[in-house]
């Protein structure tokens, strides 16, 4: 029997050689292919990579399936990031993309993301026929032909780059004359921020800047406890920033002056703060379920309109694409904004928030406390439980019910946009979802005060576990 292929919240991911094989990968493709060429007109595809294992074969076998179907492949040479597959597809009108990567996940996945013309990560109703498109192929065999042909190559990086001078002030971060460290975690990212901002008269340097294919040993996933070289090369240099991306360079870590991590809840609340300051941009605010409701105080405060998802950044990019709002974000450290490609860019989030620092010229704690002493102050934080097969189960039949009380606090709401999101009276809260990638429950909670976060994610534990 064939292996099931699921695209989650971020397209299909496995780990190689176990279901991540040539026979489903060509499988995959096929669906994709059997797909595309149903809608009208003639076809285009991009096909990129991130730099993990055998990624340069995968490319190539998925070029010629493509080419076998009637559409014509382009092929990015070097391993690229998600964003800037996406702004290709989009400048080169092109049908979609696929593209080879598995994002944060450690090292032994691989995954494969369809993006459609839009540039935005395929969203459920596509995803359903691609799954569909799969299963009729059965059991049978996918091959791709073996002829010689050569495809079209594409380099996405100068156009990206040209994109992101745009959006964001350099110059601003050069008269400031910040110091700033680069990590790209080996990832697709390498080679993109720091040549930005050495090429406008900035101080960038980096770590991490080659090809390591298992990421240093770990998942390149650019959050406190994996960011130990950015912080040493940052005291080093006399640093005021770090700025990191993950594997495909979606998703970013931001480090402050002091060596502080400043997680991607907070991040997504300064920003959205100073993009209605900087530019006026009031048009709405988005955020997924699961992230800080300081967003939500920022939007009353700012009267912005405010926008709340399921967790997964297709829903965001819909917005970006309708114009509905000035920036997305999700506390997974996703982000984009207004003008720019609907999906997530972790290159787009470190240059925004050097920016940021440089035109308000003050550390992103002293702005954190600037912004609390607005709107409150907000503690999030996500734990994430492996659970097995059986508990898994158990704890999803639990997520069914309606609980009226947890540890005590009695539940004033019950919301069900992605998940279990429980709100209590003093406005804290606790979101259960499972993982749409990976087999984890997330646990997400946030208290209004330090003593009470440590109270409420004991307790969020406690009614997983049990």
């Amino acid at each position: 029997m064939p292996t099931e292929i699921h695209f989650g919240t971020s397209g299909w991911r496995a780990i190689v050689a176990d279901e991540f094989t040539i026979p489903n990968i060509r499988r995959a493709v096929a669906g994709i292919a059997r797909y595309v060429s149903k809608q009208p007109g003639s076809h285009r595809i991009l096909v990129g990579r991130d730099p993990r294992f055998m990624g340069e074969i995968f490319v190539e076998e998925a070029a010629r399936l493509l080419a076998d179907h009637g559409i014509v492949p382009e092929v990015i040479a070097e391993a690229a990031p998600t964003p800037a597959i996406s702004y290709a597809v989009r400048q080169r009108k092109a049908s979609g993309a696929i593209n080879f990567t598995a994002s944060h996940n450690p090292p032994e996945y691989n995954g494969i993301k369809f993006s459609t013309a839009d540039g935005a990560p395929a969203l459920p109703e596509v995803t359903k026929q691609i799954e569909a498109e799969i299963v009729a192929l059965g059991d049978q065999a996918v091959s791709a032909s073996r002829n010689e042909t050569k495809f079209a190559s594409v380099d996405v990086k100068p156009d990206y780059l040209k994109r992101l001078a745009e959006l964001i002030d350099l110059k601003a971060i050069a008269k400031a004359q910040l110091r700033i460290v680069v990590d790209p975690f080996w990832g697709a990212g390498r080679g993109y921020a720091q040549q930005l901002l050495t090429e406008h008269g900035v101080s960038a340097v980096s770590v991490h800047d080659y090809r390591d294919v298992l990421f240093g040993g770990h998942a390149p996933e650019p959050d406190d406890h994996l960011l130990a070289d950015c912080k040493a090369k940052m005291r080093e240099t006399k640093a005021h920033l770090g700025i990191a991306s993950d594997g495909d360079a979606d998703r970013f870590g931001i480090v402050d002056r002091d060596g502080t991590f400043i997680q991607p809840n907070y991040i997504i609340a300064l920003l959205f703060d100073y993009l209605v300051e900087s530019r006026g941009w009031r048009n709405g605010v988005a955020k997924s379920v699961a992230t800080t409701n300081c967003i939500n105080a920022l939007a009353d405060h700012h009267k912005v309109q405010l926008y709340e998802t399921p967790v997964g950044f297709k829903y965001i990019g819909e917005l970006i694409n309708r114009d509905k709002i000035a920036i997305g974000g999700e506390e997974s450290a996703g982000l984009t904004i207004r003008g720019h490609v609907p999906e997530k860019d972790g290159i787009l989030a470190g240059l925004l928030v050097a920016e940021m620092v440089a035109v308000r010229g003050k550390t992103l704690g002293e702005q954190l406390q600037e912004l609390f002493a607005k709107v409150g102050s907000f503690y999030p934080v996500r734990e994430n439980f492996h659970l097995t097969a059986q508990a898994k189960d158990k704890f999803t039949k639990k997520l069914l019910t309606d609980p009226t009380e947890l540890a005590g606090r009695k539940v004033s709401q019950v919301v069900r946009t992605d998940g279990l999101k429980l709100v209590f009276d003093d406005g804290s809260w606790v979101c259960y979802r499972l993982s749409g990638t990976e087999p984890v429950v997330r646990a997400y909670t946030e208290a209004r005060s330090k003593e009470d976060s440590a109270t409420l994610t004991e307790a969020a534990k406690h009614w997983v576990m049990h």
